[in-house]
């Protein structure tokens, strides 16, 4: 055994977590009646999301796609519309991906090993992990942020969690403590202890049912780990965004390539000011998009952020004659119309000064 584990009385662990967990696990939808096909949602939903805002996408999406099969037939701008709002949209392009190779090489069935699963688009070792542990019981190792938090404190990991090798290492001795009666409670048991009691900023320790195994707690480190190097700075991009309308009262929406960041929504029209100055911005449009438009009136700035860029965004309303565009990715739209297109959050937000 490890040097690292001989800390440890096994047994006990998987004991004293189990216990607590079969009495304090969360109500969550996913883990009523599981399957691997919820599973599988949840998990993808989960990522880089809070549980909270989870919860009614994942009913909703439920209830529009309640099988692999209505998933696969599934129009994909209508599965993003479904997904609007909880970001990361790769997530659902790749799950969809995924759900038609599993209707299409696999008979609708959900690869249970690890091989297949893991050739699935979007199914990285944690997920694959989480669905083969979750659904089909078996004891495989579910790493996520949580997991590496909870076990670089029980067993004092003081390496860099960023790192690919330390990642590594906690999922070994995951694999080695895992209950192999109840793996599926075991990894659910881990990630609500992380998620309920070893918080990142003050955990709260004497509720742990684990405490005593902790080394962390044992040391008084506890909120020192895990150690974690700072991500690099996001990059600033500046964009005028315009809200082009005609005659007619109809608006300029524009859909955004089918590759990289947000690909296959929809947006106003974005003007990356690195490239354009102000003065320049009806002559660029015209030259780009076949626009004519004459700028209006100023609306707001916003700023979103994503994991590694942020838009600053100013909005500004603009006006056209034209009723045609010659640009597949352009379109007019009545503003009652809007809704039925997925947009990005950050010009959902826009909406209100259409």
């Amino acid at each position: 055994m490890n040097k690292r584990l001989q800390s440890i009385n096994i047994p006990v662990f998987q004991t004293d977590l189990l216990e607590w967990y079969y009495l304090n696990k969360r109500d969550l939808p996913w883990r009523r009646e599981p399957n691997p096909y919820k599973t599988w949602v949840s998990e993808i939903m989960l990522q880089q999301t809070k549980v909270d805002t989870v919860i009614p996408y994942f009913n909703r999406f439920m209830e529009k796609y309640p099988t692999v099969y209505d998933l696969a037939k599934a129009d994909e701008q209508d599965v993003l519309k479904s997904w609007e709002g909880l970001g990361y949209y790769s997530r659902a392009r790749n799950l969809q991906t995924a759900v038609r190779e599993v209707v299409d090489t696999y008979n609708g069935e959900i690869p249970n090993n690890e091989k297949e699963l893991a050739s699935l688009k979007g199914i990285g070792p944690y997920t694959k992990g989480a669905i083969l542990s979750i659904a089909f019981n078996q004891p495989v190792p579910a790493v996520d942020g949580n997991v590496l938090r909870v076990f670089s404190r029980i067993l004092q990991i003081e390496d860099d969690i960023a790192k690919q090798s330390t990642k590594k290492e906690i999922e070994q001795y995951v694999g080695e403590i895992i209950s192999h009666q109840d793996p599926s409670s075991f990894n659910q048991a881990i990630m609500d202890l992380g998620a309920t009691i070893c918080t990142p900023k003050k955990p709260t320790c004497m509720f742990c049912p684990v405490m005593e195994h902790c080394q962390a707690f044992q040391h008084g480190i506890q909120e020192q780990l895990p150690i974690k190097k700072k991500a690099k700075k996001q990059k600033i991009k500046q964009y005028v965004v315009l809200l082009i309308r005609n005659d007619q009262g109809e608006y300029v929406i524009e859909k955004r390539s089918d590759q990289g960041l947000l690909a296959n929504l929809w947006q106003f029209p974005m003007v990356p000011l690195d490239e354009v100055g102000i003065d320049q911005i009806e002559q660029w449009m015209y030259d780009k998009c076949g626009i004519d438009l004459q700028m209006e009136s100023d609306c707001d700035n916003l700023k979103h952020t994503f994991s590694h860029i942020i838009w600053e965004m100013d909005i500004k309303k603009a006006s056209t004659s034209q009723n045609f565009l010659n640009k597949d990715s352009l379109m007019f739209i009545a503003k009652e119309e809007i809704d039925n297109f997925p947009f990005p959050v950050s010009h959902q937000k826009m909406m209100k000064f259409l």
